[in-house]
């Protein structure tokens, strides 16, 4: 008998049918959707059905997405997540793009240069704003934040806080002006 049942999830509308298995239908997502599903049993007190579904992220994606941290609505993430490694106490904001082998990690930072008006938001870890942009192997580590439609260019390691609507790229990044975006020389 092919019965199709849904399995409704706040996030996710989940269709399958009973033989195939609920396993086979959630490998079409990618890392982003599983973590809404995660993060759902979390929220839901279903611990050990999150922490499978965390593992089996792990293992298909490459990536640490853990139930514990925020990612808000609309985020995606490039190449469906893979390589990525995010705090379990991480927030990030609505419609961000995250590119692959993305690190978002706690540690000290050794800049000090902060903007005040983030200081009301601010955590031991990174907290990225609404509608970011985080190029392929970018870093963010420490106490920082993020502003909203920030872009952060690939493999830049970035240790402190960004404003918004700027674009910041380099190994230690720096805001690239309007004028060199398309030619960058120092």
């Amino acid at each position: 008998m092919c019965l199709i049942h849904v399995i409704y999830i706040p996030a996710i509308a989940i269709d399958y049918k009973v033989g195939k298995g609920l396993v086979l239908e959630l490998n079409r997502f990618s890392a982003v959707n599983k973590y809404r599903v995660e993060r759902w049993c979390y929220l839901h007190h279903l611990k050990l059905a999150a922490w499978l579904i965390r593992c089996w992220i792990y293992l298909i994606h490459n990536s640490y997405v853990p139930y514990t941290c925020e990612i808000g609505e609309g985020t995606v993430f490039g190449y469906k997540g893979i390589g990525l490694v995010i705090h379990s106490d991480s927030k990030i904001g609505k419609n961000c793009v995250i590119g692959t082998n993305v690190t978002i990690g706690g540690g000290t930072s050794g800049c000090h240069h902060r903007i005040e008006e983030f200081d009301k938001i601010r955590q031991h870890v990174p907290v990225i704003g609404n509608g970011v942009s985080i190029a392929t192997g970018a870093k963010i580590l420490g106490p920082i934040v993020i502003g909203e439609n920030a872009v952060i260019g690939a493999n830049a390691v970035v240790l402190c806080d960004i404003p918004r609507n700027t674009v910041w790229g380099g190994c230690q990044p720096d805001r690239l002006e309007k004028e060199n975006c398309w030619r960058i020389e120092k």
